[in-house]
């Protein structure tokens, strides 16, 4: 860390904290990101749906981003921030806050941008978080067209298993959907599933069959072995919410279709939360984003509190003017 005191401190440096540098920076302000190292993609080959990026590896996109973002004087440093504080009159009478990382370090901001994402909490059946971002999935927009006609799977652990497996017969005539625990289909749920032609196997799963480091089936309880190339699971998406939650804000759950499907932090369009002076952008807030959804609301984040800084630095120019 260059100096003590930074207009923005970023805590998260994927696609929305560095696209929300990019834009403070290119604004002049004082942008310092504390990013942990632990993008959620990770383990996935490629991004998709990012219209110029097509196929971008993840960690290019990264390199990419904090070249760009360094380009015009941000700052980015590793690390994972144990939490922030408000500070009492923000030294030159606007807001501030202090951020401590876990290593002890600590820095001041005039506001503060966390863009700390999100954990897929994976249903428990070994072998599978290891296949997690390669055979194991859970987006079709995502992943759908790097499996399109190879035998795909289903993992059902809730009530949204039929709507998955319906999601992606559209890119495979191949579906089987593995009841496991998740709950009986409904008879119009039976109904549709025959009328697409996805197959449903009852029964728990026990694991998953590799072969020379690649799935190829998933392993009842029974010992029955049903020959997949891909298996589709329900994550839950909890938020990284650590940093806000030492500000005072909480998470709450989000439903899909009545069903709960993890938990974020609330923030409104621009991602300003409840606490004035921090903002939201990503997963953090917008559980189902994806990475060209969360760059774009980090620019809209970015935008937003550089706006607020304007604010504020006229506010106290006026006061020094009258003084």
């Amino acid at each position: 860390m260059r100096q003590q005191r930074y207009d923005v401190v970023i805590v998260g440096g994927g696609a929305a904290g560095l696209s929300g540098a990019l834009t403070l920076a290119r604004a002049r302000r004082s942008v310092l990101v504390i990013d942990a190292g632990e993008p959620r993609n990770a383990p996935a080959s490629h991004i998709h749906n990012y219209l110029g990026r097509e196929s971008t590896p993840p960690a290019e996109l990264l390199a990419i981003g904090r070249g760009e973002a360094a380009g015009y004087g941000a700052e980015i440093v590793e690390g994972r921030v144990a939490s922030a504080e408000r500070l009492p009159g923000g030294g030159d009478g606007g807001q501030g806050f202090r951020v401590v990382t876990e290593d002890g370090r600590s820095v001041e901001a005039r506001r503060l941008l966390v863009t700390t994402g999100l954990v897929d909490e994976l249903p428990s059946v070994p072998g599978l978080a290891e296949r997690w971002g390669r055979e194991v999935l859970h987006c079709p927009y995502c992943h759908g067209r790097e499996v399109a006609d190879r035998p795909i799977g289903v993992l059902a652990t809730g009530s949204l298993a039929v709507h998955q497996a319906l999601m992606w017969r559209q890119w495979s005539d191949d579906v089987t959907l593995f009841l496991h625990t998740g709950p009986e289909p409904t008879e119009e749920e039976y109904e549709q599933l025959a009328a697409r032609g996805v197959a449903v196997v009852d029964g728990e799963v026990a694991g998953l069959e590799i072969a020379d480091d690649r799935f190829t089936g998933v392993r009842l309880a029974s010992g029955r072995v049903v020959p997949r190339e891909a298996l589709v699971v329900q994550a839950r998406f909890t938020a990284r919410s650590a940093v806000l939650e030492s500000l005072g804000l909480k998470p709450v759950p989000q439903e899909m279709g009545g069903v709960v499907i993890g938990s974020y932090i609330p923030a409104d369009p621009t991602g300003a939360t409840e606490v004035p002076g921090v903002w939201a952008a990503g997963n953090v807030t917008r559980l189902t984003e994806q990475v060209i959804g969360a760059a774009a609301a980090g620019l809209m984040a970015g935008g937003a509190v550089n706006g607020d800084l304007i604010a504020e630095d006229t506010r106290l120019a006026v006061a020094a003017r009258r003084a």
